[in-house]
């Protein structure tokens, strides 16, 4: 078996990349992540050096795996900046570090893109320790996964890796007929207040379309991105992806763009971007020229509901962080990073913070659906 390293994605086609797994999850296909590259999203400029690696044996690919060394921890949504500083009190270089991970996405799927056989814990053992000798090339101080799925953490673990849990809020589609089917298991009290933010919604005069595949034409994809940038810029003066990224996506991967778009005396004022797969809907970007109340809410999550119960879609996953998404149907999520150092003094030291770390995350999300608002505990995660 050889493994080499891909400096573009674009060196190795789609069809092969996409065949490594049977997973349906958009982002990691072939075409999103190249989108990124396209798009002048992740560059060493931009401080994203794309390193991917391949297993070939006798010219047949057997795995893959989306790599990136990078200079900054921007873009990755599991937060290390703590680790970095802690680094650098210590007289010593954080970065370059080494992700595996869809950058500027924090959505589980896969990452070690291996087929089931019986050699795959070999190939994905072997794309492991090539990656490390990677980062020990560069004198890089560690090698994250970030949002593998549970198989790949407890995969990762068994291989040495530190494992991290997170929070996020799903919603799980329990055969619901409509929306008001949805909301009839809620207490009294949350639906009066989800009824009360989709009338005023309503009220304001604002029209909702929703646009998919390539419906979604290239002056829908401007007036989206226009929306995206300029909300990105307000709240962090910083619009990591490029109108070039998006446009790379519809025509790529038009199959998995679902676009909902708000206007107003016939203007577009409000545009949300979701992905979707063949059981779950992936909320992603959203961006207004114009402030309505509760536009946000109606666009990014109600609507997005309706959706996933009209096309019988099992799970939407609107995003990341936002307890405020607890009242409205989204119970708290385990999601899942996984850690190598190379320090053993700095090993150890994160591997006891994170095992109080966790304990202390289980108790959280433990507490928080205990706010959901549902009337029965049977629609609540058995923590």
């Amino acid at each position: 078996m050889h493994i080499a390293s891909l400096s573009h994605i674009a060196e190795l086609d789609p069809a092969s990349w996409n065949a490594l797994t049977i997973s349906h999850n958009p982002f990691i296909k072939h075409e999103f992540l190249s989108a990124f590259e396209q798009g002048h999203c992740v560059d060493p400029q931009a401080g994203w050096l794309p390193t991917h690696l391949v297993a070939r044996e006798d010219g047949q690919l057997l795995g893959a795996l989306p790599l990136y060394f990078k200079s900054h921890s921007w873009g990755e949504f599991v937060f290390d900046f703590a680790w970095a500083d802690a680094y650098e009190r210590n007289g010593k270089d954080y970065y370059p570090k080494a992700i595996t991970a869809v950058p500027f996405t924090p959505a589980t799927g896969p990452r070690l893109l291996v087929p089931d056989s019986p050699a795959a814990a070999g190939i994905k053992t072997a794309l492991l320790e090539a990656a490390q000798e990677l980062v020990a090339a560069q004198d890089g101080s560690s090698f994250h996964f970030l949002f593998p799925t549970r198989e790949e953490a407890e995969f990762l673990e068994a291989q040495g890796f530190l494992l991290r849990i997170g929070c996020q809020y799903h919603w799980q589609n329990r055969d619901y007929r409509d929306f008001d089917h949805f909301l009839a298991g809620f207490s009294a009290e949350k639906r009066k207040k989800v009824k009360r933010e989709r009338r005023r919604v309503q009220e304001a005069g604002i029209e909702i379309t929703v646009v998919e595949g390539n419906d979604i034409g290239p002056t829908l994809w401007q007036v989206f991105y226009r929306f995206y940038r300029e909300t990105v810029l307000r709240k962090s003066g910083y619009a990591p992806l490029s109108l070039g990224f998006f446009q790379a996506v519809g025509r790529d991967m038009p199959e998995s763009a679902v676009l909902i778009l708000a206007q107003y005396h016939g203007d577009y004022v409000a545009a949300a971007l979701s992905f979707r797969d063949r059981d779950s809907l992936y909320g992603r970007y959203w961006g207004a020229s114009q402030d309505f109340h509760s536009l946000h809410f109606e666009l990014c999550y109600y609507m997005g509901i309706e959706y996933c119960i009209e096309h019988g879609l099992q799970r939407f996953e609107p995003g990341a962080q936002g307890e405020h998404k607890i009242s409205r149907g989204f119970l708290p999520t385990t999601t899942y990073s996984a850690h190598w150092l190379a320090d053993p003094v700095f090993r150890r030291a994160i591997e006891t913070y994170l095992s109080r770390e966790r304990e202390q995350m289980r108790y959280h999300m433990a507490e928080l659906s205990r706010h959901g608002p549902y009337k029965t505990l049977e629609q609540y995660p058995p923590w």
